[in-house]
C-alpha cells in the first residue's frame, strides 16, 4: 500500500464506545497530510473559524489569546514507517510537546484515493474513544 503523498483533511472525529460521536476542530476543520518518499512526513489540521490575534507578531499578543487560536490547530512532523496495516509516525516537533520526541502508531485503511487513520483505543472517563480522521489524496500535477 502505497500512503505517499499529499492529503487534504475530510473530517476528525472522535468516536466514544457509548455512541458519541464529537469533531475536535469542528466538521468544517481543513489540513493537510504529507508523506515524503524518503520517509518524511508532516501533518496540520486547523478549524475552519480560528479566532484571530490582536498583533502583527506571531509569537506575542495577549497570551490568552494566543492559546485559544493555538488551541484550535494540531501540527507535528517527522519521519514514519509503514508496516503491513499501521503507520508509525516519529515525532521531531509538534505544536503539542509532549508528543515531540515520540512514536506514534496509527492503523490504517487505504481504498483507492481514501485513507483513514485511527488511534488506538484509549481509555477515559466518558468511555473508550477511538479517533478517526479521514483523509482524501490530493491530484498530483506536474509542470514540465
Amino acid at each position: 500500500m502505497c500512503i505517499v503523498g499529499t492529503w487534504k483533511l475530510q473530517t476528525w472525529r472522535r468516536v466514544v464506545d457509548n455512541g458519541e460521536v464529537t469533531y475536535p476542530l469542528g466538521e468544517d476543520a481543513t489540513g493537510v497530510l504529507i508523506y515524503t518518499e524518503n520517509r518524511t512526513m508532516a501533518v496540520q489540521m486547523v478549524a475552519a473559524q480560528r479566532p484571530s490575534i490582536a498583533t502583527e507578531d506571531a509569537l506575542g499578543g495577549d497570551p490568552l489569546q494566543r492559546a485559544a487560536a493555538y488551541s484550535t490547530c494540531l501540527a507535528y512532523f517527522g519521519t514514519y514507517e509503514v508496516q503491513g496495516d499501521s503507520v508509525t509516525h516519529r515525532i521531531q516537533g509538534s505544536l503539542f510537546p509532549n508528543w515531540s520526541g515520540t512514536a506514534q502508531t496509527r492503523p490504517f485503511t487505504l481504498d483507492g484515493d481514501r485513507l483513514v487513520l485511527s488511534t488506538p483505543p484509549t481509555k477515559g472517563a466518558g468511555g473508550t474513544v477511538v479517533n478517526e480522521i479521514v483523509w482524501l489524496r490530493e491530484a498530483v500535477t506536474r509542470n514540465v
